[in-house]
This record gives C-alpha cells, sequence and structure tokens, in this order.
C-alpha cells in the first residue's frame, strides 16, 4: 500500500468516525452507560463474526494467547470506546471533539520520548497550528459554560474530563500500533493486533454492563446504535490496524483531526449544535494544518526520489557492459 493510497483509507476512516455525535444526538431513550454498552456490544459482535469467519475456529486460542501489546492495546481501545460515549451524555459534541483533539500533540510526545522517533519539522508546526485552533475553541467553549452558569460549566468540564481519556489512550495506542507496525517482524506481530480492537469492544461492553441498567433503549435506539457498532467502530478500528504498517503514530493522529471538523459540521447539520465563530475559526486551522502537512509531504517525496543517483550512476562502467 502507498503513502498516500494510506492517507486516502484514513480519511475514509475518520469520517466513518464523525458520525458518532449527530447519531447519538437521534436516540430516542438511551441515554448514559447504555449508549456505551450497546454500541460496544454491536461492535463486539460485528468483530467475532467478521474475525472468526478470518481466521476459523483458532480465534478463542489467539485471543487467549495474546501477547502483551495486545492487550495493552485492548485496553486503550476499551477506554476510547467508553469515554467517548460517555462524554457525549455529559456536553457537547463540540466539548467533547475539541478535548479529543489533543491527540496529536499527546501522541508525537510519547513518540518522540518512548519510541526515539524524529518527527519532520513540518509534523511539529502541523501539530502546533493544530493545537493552537483546539486551544482558540476549548477556551471559548469553557467561557459560553461559565455565562451560562456553574451547574452547566460543571457538567461541561467534567465531560471534557472523561473525554481527555480518549486522546490519552489513543496516543498510547498510536505508538503501540507505530512499534508492532514499524518494527523488525511488523508482518508477523500486526496478524495478532485485529485482536486488540476485539478485546476492547468486549472489555468496554463488560465493564458498562452493571451500569447500564435499567435498559431503556428503543428498537429505534438499537438500530441507530447498531450501525455505530459496525459502521462507526468495527470497520474503522480494523481498517487504521492494516493503515498502522504504512502511517506513523503521529500521522494517524493528526489525519484523524479530522474527525473535530467533520463531527461538529454533521452535528450542526442534522441535530442543530450550532457551531460558533469560534469553533468555525478553530476548525478551519486544524484543517490547514492537516492540508499543509499532507502537501508538504508530497512535495519531500519526489526530491528525494529526484536525489537519489540513478542506476546508469552507480555503476556506469556495468551499465555498458550490459548494453
Amino acid at each position: 500500500m502507498t503513502h498516500r493510497r494510506a492517507v486516502y483509507l484514513m480519511l475514509l476512516v475518520t469520517l466513518l468516525w464523525s458520525t458518532a455525535g449527530v447519531v447519538t444526538r437521534h436516540l430516542e431513550a438511551a441515554r448514559g452507560f447504555e449508549l456505551t454498552f450497546w454500541r460496544s456490544g454491536f461492535n463486539a459482535i460485528a468483530l467475532v463474526i467478521g474475525l472468526r469467519w478470518l481466521r476459523g475456529p483458532a480465534l478463542w486460542a489467539q485471543l487467549r494467547a495474546a501477547p502483551r501489546l495486545v492487550w495493552l492495546s485492548g485496553l486503550c481501545w476499551a477506554v476510547m470506546f467508553t469515554a467517548f460515549m460517555v462524554a457525549l451524555s455529559l456536553t457537547s459534541v463540540a466539548n467533547v471533539l475539541v478535548t479529543m483533539a489533543l491527540g496529536p500533540l499527546l501522541t508525537a510526545l510519547l513518540s518522540r520520548l518512548v519510541l526515539k522517533k524524529q518527527l519532520p519539522t513540518r509534523t511539529w508546526w502541523a501539530i502546533a497550528l493544530a493545537s493552537a485552533g483546539i486551544a482558540w475553541m476549548f477556551g471559548h467553549e469553557l467561557g459560553q459554560g461559565a455565562e451560562v452558569g456553574a451547574s452547566a460549566t460543571g457538567q461541561g468540564v467534567l465531560g471534557m474530563l472523561v473525554a481527555l481519556g480518549v486522546p490519552l489512550a489513543a496516543a498510547i495506542n498510536w505508538c503501540v500500533l507505530q512499534h508492532v507496525g514499524h518494527g523488525s517482524k511488523a508482518s508477523d506481530a500486526l496478524e495478532d493486533m485485529p485482536l486488540a480492537v476485539l478485546l476492547g469492544a468486549l472489555i468496554s461492553t463488560l465493564a458498562m454492563l452493571p451500569l447500564a441498567w435499567p435498559m431503556q433503549a428503543s428498537p429505534h435506539d438499537l438500530t441507530l446504535l447498531a450501525g455505530l457498532g459496525i459502521f462507526q467502530l468495527a470497520i474503522p478500528c480494523l481498517l487504521v490496524v492494516k493503515l498502522s504498517r504504512v502511517l506513523t503514530g503521529p500521522e494517524l493522529a493528526l489525519l484523524g483531526q479530522l474527525e473535530l471538523v467533520l463531527g461538529v459540521l454533521w452535528a450542526w447539520l442534522w441535530a442543530g449544535e450550532s457551531p460558533t465563530a469560534a469553533t468555525l475559526l478553530g476548525g478551519a486551522m486544524v484543517l490547514l494544518a492537516l492540508l499543509a502537512n499532507e502537501l508538504l509531504a508530497g512535495r519531500q517525496a519526489p526530491n528525494a526520489n529526484a536525489s537519489l543517483p540513478q542506476a546508469n550512476e552507480i555503476n556506469p562502467t556495468h551499465s555498458r557492459r550490459e548494453a
């Protein structure tokens, strides 16, 4: 898979991820922990069916024998699955997505400190610009919360604190995937990483089960939550594991920032949550950071290839002999 194709597929992943906020706003009765239980449960069912079809009866034995990195990644997926939906029940879609957008900075720092990976200067600048846009929106949302009263502010801040678990877990997860996907035995190790997504879904479902009672979801709600479990979680998360073979952790996190803009847009168009001017400006900064980073990457790749000596230049004598 080429880098460009991996980028396009990651944008598709982000598009699928961005639908969660607007879909939850159209639920009839399901609320709070029940949202997480059903979404993670349908995710787990879809993954069991898909992985069982791909791996056969050996799936459960492979799950029991999964190495520690698979379990670590699974715990990260569980936190991501759980914290996101709980946060959505406490505060606005924009607040949740703004908080999640700290992911690229945290991922870049972990990649540098833990994996000792050097990042291109353009990526640091892109992260800085995206972080500035996020900070602008974050400050504005806090200011708005203060205007509507202490109770609303407290719930909004609690929601953002819960949402903070998503970028923290994601940063660790992207670094684990980068370590596995770009290691010396990448092809063998990556075979185990889809199991981590299944583990995350199972852990999240079991953790939410005692908290989800009494169940109130209507058939309409179950249909929407099943769609989220399959198309917003199972398919894109498995695809991310595959893309980690080509994209680095910071790239995954940075491209994932498009979820911020799209999620706010869908909530505006189909859920009536109008974005503020600060949200629009901050979102534009995030988009600019993403676009600039990928355009510079595209320009540097041909230049790097052009600087490589051609075969005839390396050994002209050998080339003439062959002629």
